[in-house]
């Protein structure tokens, strides 16, 4: 057993979109009508549904992650020209099947095995995060899975933050927050947890509070971390 880097960990909590679930698989997923674009529209897509997500957030106009991931597809449908019956529906009912990343499985039965809990926390609806989760045959490896509709507003405002430690009933300092996005993770160690930054595509840090324990390249190095690799 290796020394743990982060101590005191009960629970650790996984953002979904880009975390788990790989985003990009979605729109790859429909290469076979989108041809060499599929990458431009995926990586439009993700923006503006992000994008989205603060500006209804801002404004006080909450509506969930489906209609927001499907306003964000319509507009950027609509910025590359791109128009084939049925694709939307298409491209939609993708989302709710969308890959995992390889190590995920494997990296959350660990975790239990070594008597840790293990979370989502994540702006998807219920409904989404129930599919993608079964989809990917993730559901026994999870304690649970917490949406931001509970409090009907976007990452990262802090009362989402908050779900977690108020669901397994633990103080931040004692949640280990995994993201791959860098807004998420300098957000999520702000409000005061323990965090691991899964920078997945060699982003630049973010200049905003406050910086992560540390960061992976990959959700394989989370065990290390925690004395369990």
């Amino acid at each position: 057993m290796s020394k743990p880097m982060l101590s005191g960990i009960e629970v650790c909590v996984f953002d979904a979109y880009g975390t788990l679930f790989d985003v990009s698989s979605v729109a790859r997923g429909a290469r076979d009508a989108l041809g060499e674009r599929w990458q431009t529209l995926s990586d439009l897509w993700r923006s503006k549904q992000l994008q989205y997500t603060w500006l209804r957030g801002l404004a006080g106009h909450h509506a969930d992650f489906w209609q927001v991931t499907g306003d964000a597809l319509d507009f950027s449908l609509g910025t590359l020209g791109i128009e084939q019956p049925g694709l939307r529906e298409r491209l939609m009912n993708l989302y709710l099947r969308i890959d995992a990343y390889p190590e995920v499985p494997a990296v959350l039965q660990r975790l239990q095995a070594a008597g840790l809990k293990t979370a989502i926390l994540s702006n998807g609806s219920p409904a989404m995060l129930d599919a993608a989760v079964d989809s990917a045959g993730l559901r026994a490896s999870l304690d649970a899975v917490l949406s931001v509709e509970t409090v009907g507003v976007f990452k990262p405002h802090p009362s989402v933050y908050r779900l977690a430690g108020s669901h397994f009933a633990v103080a931040p300092e004692n949640i280990c927050f995994l993201s791959s996005n860098g807004w998420d993770a300098f957000s999520a160690k702000a409000f005061g947890f323990h965090v691991l930054w899964c920078n997945r595509f060699g982003q630049a840090p973010e200049r905003i509070p406050a910086l992560p324990d540390g960061e992976i390249g990959d959700l394989s190095a989370l065990p290390a971390w925690l004395g369990i690799g």
